[in-house]
């Protein structure tokens, strides 16, 4: 199937109690894409870029934690196919990670409008992070959400150019209070690449 095309559907899962047996197998084969799909930003903030792969996973995981059966299903296709990435762009959960819970209130309460800022840089290209739309991610008081979902829309150039070893890929976010850049390592790259058509 296309990757533009390639969405989760029922036919997709399996069984709860047949996940159950493969669960263990399945994580432990999707680790290592996960630490290649995962990149700091700065001291708080982590990108998880997600794949088929890793959303297939977690709507498996949730079916077999909430036991709701065949009546969860489409909610969880409905909540979890956005984040495939649909053969030209980038997708990735995007959360900033304070375990001290006074820490992480004050940083949020500063970092307002931070779902607008973030961006993939490819060559001399800035590309904008999109944010979904399901909720407003910054509050009134002007909090931000400690969890954004970003899609990173691309052109035939841009993915040449992410293609192309010689030149540098970095994400970053452009926050008056968070301005942070991080390279992507070429394993790195070469696992992103793999979400293009």
């Amino acid at each position: 199937m296309p990757l533009a095309q390639h969405r989760i559907t029922p036919a997709d899962l399996l069984p709860d109690a047949e996940f159950a047996q493969v669960r263990k197998t399945r994580r432990a084969e999707l680790q290592p894409a996960k630490r290649l799909r995962r990149i700091a930003l700065g001291p708080w903030c982590t990108f998880y870029f997600e794949s088929y792969e890793t959303m297939l996973f977690q709507v498996q995981e949730m079916l077999l934690v909430e036991k709701g059966g065949a009546a969860q299903v489409p909610d969880e296709l409905a909540a979890y196919n956005p984040l495939v990435p649909n053969g030209a762009e980038l997708v990735a959960t995007v959360m900033f990670e304070i375990d001290d819970p006074v820490r992480r209130e004050t940083a949020l309460g500063q970092l307002g409008g931070a779902e607008d800022c973030f961006f993939l840089q490819v060559g001399d290209t800035k590309v904008m992070g999109v944010p979904e739309g399901d909720i407003e991610r910054t509050r009134e008081d002007g909090k931000t959400s400690a969890v954004h979902f970003l899609r990173f829309p691309l052109i035939a150039e841009h993915i040449a150019v992410f293609r192309d070893p010689a030149t540098a890929i970095l994400v970053g976010c452009a926050h008056e209070r968070y301005g942070h850049l991080a390279a992507l390592s070429p394993a790195s790259r070469a696992e992103l690449a793999r979400d293009f058509a």
